[in-house]
């Protein structure tokens, strides 16, 4: 992944995302990151739609950060969307989520995601959970160019 490529943050608790952010920063990772907190905002990001048309201000993730547990559009249904899109569709998507559930993680690799990951609950996990990220996702781990 390109050093600066964009990462996109799909979650909706407050909390959580401040959190992940706070442990991005701490990580010392500076690829931008956008956040969206509902599923039909992930769903226009990833068509380029609506407020997220410019192409420009808002490229294409080279990550998806995604949670399952969203409002107006689930985690499931957005993966789903990203897996059907011609250009997102290789896109590596990481399920972020609060849910341990075997039907979720079932659902969830049915529908490709590349790895789900369980949130932390201290702070200190978060962080090493997102170092791990980064070393893989982010520095290692190679994607379909444009």
């Amino acid at each position: 992944m390109h050093e600066l490529s964009t990462i996109l943050l799909v979650e909706d608790n407050e909390d959580d995302a401040d959190l992940i952010l706070y442990a991005f920063k701490k990580s010392g990772i500076e690829n931008p990151v956008t956040r969206v907190a509902h599923g039909d905002a992930a769903v226009h990001y990833i068509e380029g739609t609506g407020p997220f048309a410019d192409r420009a201000l808002h490229p294409l993730p080279a990550l998806i950060l995604l949670d399952l547990k969203l409002p107006r559009r689930s985690g499931l249904e957005v993966l789903k969307v990203i897996r059907d899109n011609e250009v997102a569709r290789h896109t590596p998507v990481v399920i972020l989520t609060s849910s341990d559930q075997n039907t979720d993680i079932k659902r969830a690799y049915d529908l490709s995601a590349n790895a789900y990951l369980v949130k932390p609950v201290s702070r200190d996990a978060l962080l090493a959970l997102v170092q791990t990220l980064e070393a893989f996702w982010i520095k290692l781990n190679r994607v379909v160019g444009p």
